[in-house]
C-alpha cells in the first residue's frame, strides 16, 4: 500500500502499440482488461468479452460506472452487420418541472447535481443481458464470473482510480452507502486492497437470475425504496417498463475514411458536424500545425453551438441533421482565420466534466465493439441501494427545468446524453472500435484521435498519447502541460483564451482494430489501464 498522493503528470512513459492473433482489449484498468481477455480465451467472442470487461470495471473502478448506470455499445459483427445500442433509462414518469421544484428548496431552483431527483432508470443490466443474447456465445453466468471474483475476493486499487474515489467520501451520507464503498469512512489508497461483497452478491445474482432481478425482483424493489425514501418519485413501473434498444447509428465520410456515431438523444452528431467542417475547411492539408489546431478548435466551437441547442430525446422534439455534409457547409462559411466569438452556445450542465468509462475490443473472427458503461459523474447520484453496493446514477442533472429548452425535464424523457462510442472503417476489411471519454471532452476526442489517425497518419497508441486541447464551456481553450508552447503562443496571436489545465481534464481514449486479421488496439496514457492482446 502506497499513502503518498499520485503525480501522473510526472510520467513520461512511452508504450507501443499492442498487436495479437486471436483478440485484443484496451480500457482503463489493467484487471479488467484481463477479464476480458480469459473470456476470449475460454471461447467468447468480443461481445461476450466486452460484457465481461464492463462488469470487472464496475469492480476495479467503480468511481466511474456501475450496474446503477446506462450503457451503449457500437459495433460491427464478423457478418459485417454494423449497429448500435441504446441501454439508457428516462426520468421517472411522475418527474415534472413542477414536481421537482415543489420538492426542493429556494424560489427558483434549478436541476440539482445529486440527490433523487437526478436518478434516471438504470440500463446497464438489461443492456448486459441483450448484448450477451443478441450476439454473444456464452452465458450472463460466464461472463459476470471474474466481477464476482473480483468483489468477493478483492483487489488492490491503482493509482488514478484511488485519486478518484476520495470525493466518495463527502458524496456518501448513509451508513450503507458508505460501508458498501469506505474503509472506516475513508476511499482506499493506492496499492490497498479492497472487497465490494455486497456488489458481488447482486452481479451473482444477475448471474443467477437475468437481469429481471433488477427490475422487477429484490434488486429494483431497493432501488425505488432508496430513491423514495430520499424525496424521489422513481416507481416500480419505471423500472419495469424499460428494455434497451438496437438503434441504426449515424455516419459520415472524413477523407476517405467512415466514422459511425450514437444518434440523439446521445452527442454523436456533434463529433460528425465538427469532422465534416474539418474536412470542408481542408484542415488535413494543413502543415503548419497552428492552423490545423485553429480550424479543428472552429469546427468544434460551431458543432458544440449547433449539438447543444438542438439535441435531446427525439421522441419529444426533432432534432435536424447535424451530421449532414450540407449543414457543415453553411458552418464553414462563418469560420475565418481568428479565432470567433468565445460566448458557446453549451448546456449549463455538470456533463462538462463528468468521467466514465470505456472499453474496445476485437477478435479473430472480425467483431469490434466500443463499449461504455456509465453512472455519469463519479459515484453517481450519493445514493446507493439498500444493502445491494449499487451505486445510482445522477444522469438526470442533465435536464434542465426550463420549459422553454429542448432537452427540459419531461416525464419518461432521456436526457442530452455525452456518451459516444465511436466506429470506424478505414478501409474494406479494416474497422477501429474507439472512444474518447470524459464528457463534454468525447466529441473533441474523437475529432483529435480520428485526424491524428487519418490526416496525420499516426500509429494508434500515438494517436492516443498525442498532447490535447479541449474548447470549454466558458470559451476558454485549455491544453495540456506538454502541449508545444509554440502552438499556444501561436493560438494566442489568433485570439485564442488559452490555459494549461491537468492532464486528468482530457479524457480516457481506448481503440482496438481489426485490419485484415490483424488485431491492434491501443489504452489511454492519462489512465491506469492498459490495452491487452492474445
Amino acid at each position: 500500500m502506497d499513502d503518498h498522493p499520485v503525480d501522473i503528470e510526472q510520467f513520461q512513459s512511452r508504450r507501443s502499440t499492442v498487436y495479437g492473433q486471436q483478440g485484443v482489449v484496451a480500457t482503463s484498468q489493467p484487471l479488467a482488461a484481463q477479464a476480458g481477455i480469459s473470456i476470449l480465451q475460454d471461447g467468447g467472442n468480443a461481445f461476450d468479452a466486452a460484457v465481461g470487461t464492463a462488469a470487472a470495471l464496475n469492480v476495479v473502478e467503480p468511481t466511474s460506472t456501475g450496474i446503477g448506470g446506462d450503457v451503449f455499445a457500437m459495433y460491427r459483427t464478423a457478418d459485417g452487420e454494423i449497429g448500435a445500442m441504446r441501454s439508457c433509462g428516462g426520468a421517472p414518469q411522475d418527474a415534472t418541472i413542477e414536481t421537482i421544484r415543489d420538492r426542493m428548496d429556494g424560489d427558483n431552483p434549478s436541476m440539482p447535481e445529486t440527490g433523487p431527483h437526478t436518478v434516471t432508470v438504470p440500463g446497464t443490466a438489461r443492456g448486459w443481458e441483450q448484448t450477451i443474447e443478441e450476439f454473444g456465445i456464452l452465458s450472463m453466468s460466464d461472463v459476470l464470473e471474474p466481477a464476482i471474483q473480483y468483489a468477493i475476493d478483492g483487489y488492490p486499487v491503482s493509482e488514478v482510480i484511488s485519486e478518484q474515489w476520495k470525493p466518495a467520501e463527502k458524496l456518501f451520507q448513509t451508513s450503507h452507502a458508505k460501508e458498501a464503498y469506505l474503509i472506516d469512512g475513508r476511499s482506499p489508497q493506492v496499492g490497498e486492497e479492497i472487497r465490494l461483497p455486497r456488489l458481488g452478491k447482486s452481479l451473482a445474482k444477475i448471474a443467477d437470475e437475468g437481469a429481471d432481478v433488477v427490475y422487477e425482483g429484490e434488486i429494483a424493489e431497493a432501488i425505488v425504496n432508496e430513491v423514495q425514501e430520499h424525496g424521489g418519485v422513481l416507481s416500480m413501473n419505471d423500472m419495469a417498463s424499460f428494455e434497451p434498444e438496437f438503434i441504426d447509428p449515424i455516419s459520415t465520410t472524413y477523407n476517405g475514411a467512415t466514422v459511425y456515431e450514437l444518434p440523439p438523444n446521445n452527442q454523436g452528431p456533434i463529433a460528425l458536424e465538427a469532422l465534416n467542417i474539418a474536412e470542408e475547411l481542408d484542415v488535413g492539408d494543413y502543415e503548419n500545425e497552428t492552423e490545423r489546431i485553429h480550424y479543428l478548435i472552429e469546427a468544434m466551437k460551431h458543432a458544440f453551438h449547433d449539438g447543444h441547442y438542438y439535441i435531446t430525446d427525439p421522441e419529444y422534439k426533432e432534432v435536424p441533421a447535424l451530421e449532414s455534409k450540407r449543414w457543415a457547409q453553411k458552418r464553414a462559411d462563418r469560420i475565418e482565420s481568428t479565432a470567433s466569438d468565445p460566448t458557446p452556445q453549451m448546456i449549463d450542465s455538470p456533463a462538462e466534466d463528468a468521467d466514465t468509462v470505456l472499453l474496445t475490443v476485437a477478435d479473430d473472427e472480425g467483431n469490434v465493439v466500443s463499449y461504455i458503461n456509465s453512472r455519469f459523474m463519479g459515484f453517481g447520484s450519493g445514493l446507493v441501494a439498500g444493502n445491494t453496493g449499487i451505486a445510482l446514477q445522477n444522469r438526470g442533472a442533465s435536464f434542465t427545468l426550463d420549459p422553454n429548452h429542448p432537452n427540459c425535464l419531461e416525464p419518461g424523457k432521456r436526457p442530452f446524453h455525452t456518451l459516444i462510442p465511436g466506429l470506424v472503417q478505414f478501409d474494406e476489411n479494416d474497422w477501429a472500435a474507439f472512444g474518447v471519454m470524459g464528457g463534454y471532452m468525447q466529441p473533441q476526442g474523437h475529432l483529435q484521435v480520428l485526424t491524428n489517425l487519418i490526416d496525420q497518419r499516426q500509429p494508434l497508441q500515438q494517436a492516443l498519447d498525442s498532447p490535447r486541447w479541449r474548447y470549454r464551456s466558458e470559451g476558454v481553450i485549455s491544453v495540456e502541460p506538454e502541449f508545444p508552447d509554440e502552438i499556444s503562443i501561436g493560438l494566442s496571436r489568433k485570439g485564442h483564451n488559452v490555459r494549461v489545465d491537468s492532464t486528468t481534464a482530457f479524457g480516457g481514449a481506448q481503440i482496438s482494430r481489426y485490419n485484415d486479421a490483424t488485431l491492434s488496439a491501443a489504452t489511454e496514457p492519462r489512465k491506469d489501464g492498459n490495452a491487452q492482446a492474445y
